[in-house]
């Protein structure tokens, strides 16, 4: 006896199976990869999402409550599973995953316990999608980022770190709020390490291509009366202040990760400044990830902009790479 699918239904073809074309995988399912997940649904960037974690109740509830929403989206599959299969054919891999620091936990201790999960991590997901391109939220970024690299054999314009898009975004809000001016309009970049020793570029802001330094040129210094010093300091201390706040970040996170997916997906060519390798660049000898402006099209990063920048923040990149690589030497099982 036919079904109500085959009473409603006439094939036209047999085999309706198709490989997805955008498919966006999330490996964890914690407060940042929910906010990734939702904001690259509502930008409509992915024909699949699929969900991993190793949490299977939780796992299946984040995929039920956005399945229930599936009227108001664009997407047209929404799978989850422990099983890394669930990743097969992803064009973007969002890592997410990871360990938290615990009270009184060195850095290197925290990293290396984050190599554990990672190694579980990364070679299911490039067994299942091997020439995914992976974005690393998970912190510490930028070493994580190394970590990724190291552990997918993967070559490094497919290995990006969501590095200091984020901290470039919320210093494009601050400037924009003591100006008046829309954030997008206020351009700017802070780049190296991601956190505490971010180095924000203030010979290169501008608006409307008229740069601040040339109007203040004491701006960003001990000197400046107008104190523009301090834009920085809030970029850094923003993301303990919402901690505080609320316990965790994520909703900008999140919207930033699909920033970078767009320019992935839709192969825009934008300029983002993430985590890639920057051995050889403004002097740096070692192999370490740091944030540079950098181009992001369908094959991942294309290109660096070689920004000129002033011997002052060529120094303090260089000091963050030197910290970073302290962490990095001693880490085992790469």
């Amino acid at each position: 006896m036919a079904t109500l699918q085959e009473k409603l239904l006439t094939p036209v073809i047999k085999d309706k199976t198709s490989i997805p074309k955008n498919k966006i995988t999330i490996v964890g399912v914690g407060q940042v990869g929910m906010a990734c997940a939702t904001s690259i649904l509502l930008k409509e960037l992915c024909d699949e999402l699929a969900l991993v974690d190793i949490l299977e109740d939780k796992l299946r509830g984040e995929m039920l409550d956005l399945q229930h929403g599936s009227l108001f989206l664009k997407t047209a599959k929404i799978v989850a599973d422990k099983d890394y299969s669930v990743t097969a054919n992803s064009r973007i891999v969002v890592v997410t995953g990871g360990v938290r620091q615990q009270e009184g936990e060195s850095r290197l201790n925290l990293v290396q316990r984050n190599v554990g999960v990672f190694k579980f991590i990364i070679p299911n997901v490039v067994k299942y999608s091997p020439d995914a391109i992976i974005i690393v939220v998970s912190n510490p970024v930028d070493i994580m980022t190394y970590v990724t690299w190291k552990l997918s054999g993967l070559p490094q314009h497919r290995v990006i770190g969501s590095g200091t898009n984020l901290d470039s975004a919320r210093f494009r809000y601050l400037i924009s709020e003591k100006l008046g001016v829309h954030p997008s309009s206020c351009h700017g970049y802070v780049l190296g390490e991601h956190g505490d020793s971010s180095v924000p570029v203030w010979s290169g802001v501008n608006v409307a291509g008229v740069s601040l330094q040339t109007l203040n040129p004491a701006i960003g210094t001990a000197e400046d009366s107008e104190n523009w010093k301090d834009v920085h300091k809030q970029v850094v201390e923003s993301a303990y202040e919402v901690i505080r706040l609320k316990g965790y970040t994520n909703w900008a996170i999140g919207m930033s990760v699909a920033d970078l997916s767009e320019s992935i997906t839709k192969n825009l060519s934008r300029v983002h400044p993430v985590s890639t390798m920057v051995k050889n660049f403004y002097g740096i000898e070692n192999e370490v990830f740091l944030s540079l402006p950098c181009v992001l099209n369908s094959q991942g990063l294309v290109d660096v902009v070689n920004q000129k920048l002033t011997d002052a923040e060529v120094a303090q990149l260089k000091k963050s790479a030197d910290t970073l690589y302290g962490v990095q030497k001693d880490l085992k099982d790469l």
